[in-house]
């Protein structure tokens, strides 16, 4: 498992949104604990410091507009609208003195809040 597959393997198209190695193991955590049969959903939401939001789900239900996208055998789903601010991201996730939690390296935002949950464009 490589800590950035950028390119799908099978059809060697460019991923729009990626996980690190580490997000992909808490994924999988998650999924067998208490998650199988949800998908793990990244979306955007206005609010925050900064003035779009970060958001990390499991749902049930995968909307017609929602990319599905499979690494490593996680797979994880993005709406259309969210994918747009979040094209090139990455997501990690993080496990330390501050807590746990998944976080999003993004080219797209121009500034940061600093806890790196909220971003504006």
């Amino acid at each position: 498992m490589s800590e950035l597959e950028v390119f799908d393997p099978q059809t060697g198209a460019q991923r729009p949104l990626t996980l690190t190695g580490a997000a992909v193991g808490r994924l999988r955590e998650l999924y067998a604990a208490q998650q199988a049969g949800k998908q793990f959903r990244v979306f955007i939401t206005g609010g925050g410091c900064s003035g779009f939001q970060y958001g990390f789900k499991f749902d049930d239900q995968q909307l017609e507009d929602d990319l599905a996208i499979s690494q490593d055998g996680v797979d994880f789903v993005v709406d259309s609208l969210s994918l747009q601010y979040l094209e090139g991201a990455q997501i990690d996730f993080e496990d330390n003195l501050m807590g746990a939690s998944f976080r999003v390296s993004n080219p797209n935002s121009s500034t940061t809040c600093s806890c790196g949950a909220s971003f504006s464009v």
